[in-house]
């Protein structure tokens, strides 16, 4: 839990891959992992962190890329049980629909680590869940914009995740969690921009036709940074300030985040760390070598960046850990 604290609050490269493990637990493992896809660059660079663990540990990481596809994560699940691999990572690209895959693991023994994403599963299917608390990053972005508002209304546009995914059920859970009783703060409109810039992006443009051009819009809530980042672009062609005429809060703290901060057209992130794989390694390590059973569900910090949090060194030190 040491590392994985240092690892949220990501104050250096060093303290990312600080903790590594460097007895041979894992050594000669064969793991393999089903990444949905690389649709922003928090996805990138979780798996850029995913195979320099497994790399540091000596595993064999078989990987696959689903292309943001369930059908092709399961393709790719069934093919890792048919190689007879040690285990199997999963960052499952919706919640629903594992069933059938995760019960034909664990008749071959073969245990799964979730990453980043539950299912709605059985809990005997899969040995762990590693996460963030996705409904406490909503909150945590709600309780920000709640504070900053203030008595002043707002109206609050809301770019969801992709449709079913638990981020955008959790995180849109946490922040209607964290505005509910203020009257003052109402959710205009919410559309999906399936975590991706350019989806941001058209969706916001959508969004500031709808509302006066984007002048009775206070407040932007984005499910990741990448859709805040298209957003900020759409608000800016529009003729707006983001950041001033309009407030960006979003989720992930990914280098171009605390880029457009510097540049003060974004006011809010909070964190979620891209090293699931770590402790991820750390529980299937005491598993298969000791029997240990893990906990169920291993969570990460969430931490809310804002301007006054050195944007800049955030920025600089992101980009060095391969965002």
């Amino acid at each position: 839990m040491k590392v994985l604290k240092q690892l949220a609050l990501a104050a250096s490269t060093v303290a990312l891959f600080a903790g590594v493990a460097q007895a041979d637990g894992l050594q000669g493992k064969v793991v393999g992992f089903s990444q949905i896809g690389s649709e922003s660059g928090w996805r990138a660079a979780e798996t850029s962190v995913t195979k320099l663990q497994a790399e540091e540990r000596g595993i064999d990481l078989k990987f696959a890329d689903a292309q943001q596809k369930q059908e092709n994560q399961i393709k790719a699940i069934r093919g890792f049980i048919a190689q007879g691999v040690d285990a199997i990572l999963v960052a499952p690209v919706v919640a629903t629909g594992w069933d059938a895959v995760l019960q034909e693991a664990k008749d071959a023994n073969i245990p799964v680590i979730l990453l980043d994403r539950g299912v709605d599963a059985s809990e005997d299917l899969y040995l762990t869940s590693v996460a963030s608390d996705q409904v406490k990053e909503g909150r945590v972005a709600g309780e920000w914009l709640v504070n900053t508002v203030g008595d002043k209304d707002c109206k609050i546009v809301e770019l969801q995740g992709t449709v079913g995914s638990t981020p955008a059920i959790n995180r849109k859970q946490g922040f209607e969690e964290a505005i509910a009783g203020k009257a003052n703060l109402t959710i205009a409109r919410s559309q999906t921009g399936d975590f991706t810039r350019s989806k941001g992006k058209e969706v916001m443009e959508g969004f500031i036709k709808a509302e006066n051009g984007g002048k009775d819009i206070c407040a932007v809530y984005a499910h990741n940074d990448d859709m805040a980042v298209g957003a900020i672009q759409a608000i800016k062609d529009a003729g707006l300030k983001p950041g001033t005429d309009i407030l960006v809060v979003s989720i992930d703290a990914v280098p171009d985040i605390f880029a457009a901060m510097v540049a003060g057209e974004a006011n809010a992130t909070v964190e979620l760390t891209p090293n699931m794989a770590g402790p991820a390694f750390d529980a299937l390590d005491a598993y298969l070598n000791g029997g240990t059973v893990p906990e169920k569900f291993i969570i990460t910090e969430s931490k809310l960046y804002t301007p006054a949090d050195n944007p800049q060194g955030e920025y600089d030190t992101r980009k060095g850990l391969g965002y």
